[in-house]
């Protein structure tokens, strides 16, 4: 009685050796270090690194190591202050050809690199960094559309000479158009409803002051769709434009329906963040010259640009390197509803639908009529801000970046619905679609939380969350040692397994650990000896009745193992509903605590029934020390 096979000592022998290998790495901690790599991600030229080293050292900032790392060029460094200074001499070195971000690289050997072994990552409140919380206002983006269809309705009535008293918003949520006969109000009405799509028009009557009102409201399956389109386009620009913070494992989600939740790790520079975050963008639609195109001068001779139009280079690995567009602008990107990505119904290739307001359509019917055959450009222009030396220093700068986007050829007389066609794969017409919906905030968004966490306050977040972890386990291993004397050190050893499981358990799931996950790991550390104490006492229970030593151990495990399960089953749902229910760092809590669970119930039941089963299992006992 009471023995167990081979198998299951040689199965608690490598999750041990196993657990032990992967938190391994947490013990090395992680070196402040700046990444280097080319637009293309790729590392850079040896002769570049050379230049940029040289460079470096010149500044007094030489790297502690430069390696080549996950096809990454890293420099470490010691402290923070360095890897910040170096990171902008690098960036404004190399220029926007190269991607420069800050981050934190393991500093745990290379043997175990190679295994796979990682560090778990830090969190906002443990690294020091930036909290944004945004709200979106949906409100004022309905506004500026009804404000595009007020415009647009206004040009209509004129071109058609259809005389109204007024034409008004109100309120932000509807546009009241007047007329003084009924006569004009349905002219008025054909009109808008042949031309305007997407809207809904109601009749209202004041007879005593003989006036005829239309009102515009928009249709409200499109209102909602519009709000979630709206949420996730600002997400999509908020999180490309995160990336030229080169902040590594930045985050940018939604939170409830119109709020956005923006961390930035590393980052102490709160007014850096918010001169990119609300950075604007915008899009036009341009002729392309055919005089040169594709173009093939020398784009830095400004005499092979000719007088009236303009040289743009192309993003990406286009087609085209450079192009040449006319200086007028046929239409904005403010007169794009919508754009969506599908496929050519006779072809099957790759386009892009376009939808303009009911003013860009006639605009674009107008310019393109007489244009058939030739190439529209789409012109994508950018306000940011980048790392200059300026009289050998850092500095930061603000610019305006345009690249063409798109260049497709005109097919046949475009109006307010369009496609672009000549695309090479569905991932290039999904790309330009959300460029054309989200190169700028698709609604104007406010900063209603704001929060920056040093480096040296993340710093002490961890020595408190290691102390706290530390205490709990010490005050937990002493109850136990002085109550069940040798069972409460088998108790103790299954513990302190449990902590090194749910250590490497996050490590391998590379889990981002938080304040809140340290708060489940204490209180895990608490709860792992809930199941021994079950156990424990049932053992002590029929050693009074005057039950067998060996039958009194296997009753224990055996009688008590339903107890345990239902007590941390329902715990289990609870960490569910948190990590279901929750935001980041409830669910940070939620998975720690769900880990802890789930391993304590493993170290506690199967382990130390192994260890026990060694020192009193398959012999004559006559007391034991419980």
């Amino acid at each position: 009685m009471n023995r167990y096979p081979l198998w299951k000592y040689v199965l608690l022998l490598v999750v041990l050796l196993t657990g032990i290998l992967f938190a391994l790495p947490n013990l090395f901690g992680e070196d402040p270090a700046v990444v280097v790599t080319t637009q293309e991600g790729e590392v850079p030229a040896q002769e570049v690194q050379d230049e940029v080293l040289a460079f470096l050292e010149e500044r007094g900032v030489r790297p502690e190591v430069a390696e080549v790392l996950d096809e990454r060029w890293v420099l470490r460094y010691r402290s923070t202050e360095t890897q910040m200074r170096a990171s902008d001499l690098v960036a404004g070195k190399l220029g926007r050809d190269y991607s420069v971000a800050m981050t934190l690289v393991p500093a745990a050997p290379q043997w175990l690199r190679a295994l796979g072994a990682e560090p778990m990552f830090l969190g906002l409140d443990l690294r020091g960094g930036v909290h944004f919380l945004l709200q979106v206002d949906l409100d004022a983006m309905i506004e500026d559309v009804l404000e595009g269809y007020q415009n647009d309705i206004r040009t209509l009535l004129r071109e058609e000479r259809i005389r109204y008293a007024s034409l008004e918003l109100e309120e932000g949520q509807r546009v009241r158009a007047l007329f003084t006969s009924e006569a004009l109000r349905e002219r008025a009405e054909a009109l808008i409803a042949r031309h305007v799509e997407g809207i809904v028009i109601e009749y209202e009557e004041d007879e005593a002051e003989q006036t005829y009102s239309l009102l515009i409201t928009l249709d409200e399956d499109d209102v909602q769709e519009m709000r979630s389109l709206a949420v996730q386009q600002n997400i999509t620009t908020l999180r490309n434009r995160v990336d030229e913070l080169g902040v590594a494992e930045p985050v940018v989600q939604r939170q409830g329906s119109d709020r956005i939740v923006v961390q930035l790790p590393g980052v102490q520079d709160p007014a850096q963040a918010k001169e990119i975050l609300g950075a604007t963008a915008t899009l036009e639609f341009r002729f392309v010259d055919h005089s040169d195109f594709p173009f093939s001068g020398d784009p830095d001779d400004p005499e092979a640009v000719p007088a009236g139009s303009q040289l743009f280079p192309m993003r990406g690995e286009g087609r085209y390197d450079y192009v040449l567009l006319e200086r007028s602008v046929i239409v904005g990107g403010d007169r794009i509803i919508d754009a969506s990505s599908g496929f050519d119904q006779q072809t099957q290739a790759p386009e892009v639908n376009v939808r303009l307001s009911g003013t860009g359509g006639r605009i674009m019917s107008r310019a393109t009529r007489e244009r058939v055959g030739d190439h529209m450009g789409v012109l994508f222009i950018e306000r940011i801000t980048e790392t200059e030396l300026v009289d050998g220093e850092p500095q930061r700068v603000s610019r305006e970046v345009a690249e063409v986007i798109s260049v497709a050829r005109i097919r046949e007389t475009l109006g307010g619905r369009f496609r672009i066609t000549g695309l090479e794969s569905t991932e290039e017409a999904g790309t330009l679609a959300l460029l054309l919906r989200a190169g700028a905030l698709a609604a104007p968004i406010d900063i209603v939380e704001e929060r920056t966490i040093g480096p040296s306050l993340g710093a002490e977040n961890v020595e408190r969350g290691f102390m706290a972890v530390v205490f709990g386990f010490l005050l937990v291993v002493a109850f136990m040692a002085f109550y069940y004397r040798v069972f409460g050190w088998v108790a103790n050893l299954a513990l302190l397994t449990n902590l090194i499981i749910i250590i490497a358990v996050l490590s391998m799931l590379q889990a981002t650990l938080t304040l809140p996950g340290i708060a489940g790991i204490v209180l895990t550390v608490g709860m792992a000896v809930d199941a021994n104490v079950l156990i424990f006492q049932r053992i002590r229970e029929e050693l009074k009745a005057g039950t067998p030593i060996q039958t009194a151990i296997d009753s224990g495990y055996s009688k008590a193992l339903s107890t345990i399960a239902d007590a941390n089953i329902t715990t289990l749902i609870a960490a569910l509903v948190l990590f279901i229910f929750g935001t980041g760092p409830v669910q940070g809590f939620a998975v720690t605590l769900a880990i802890g669970l789930a391993t304590s119930m493993f170290t506690a039941i199967v382990g130390t029934r192994a260890i026990i089963n060694l020192i009193y299992g398959g012999r004559k006992v006559s007391e034991i020390k419980i």
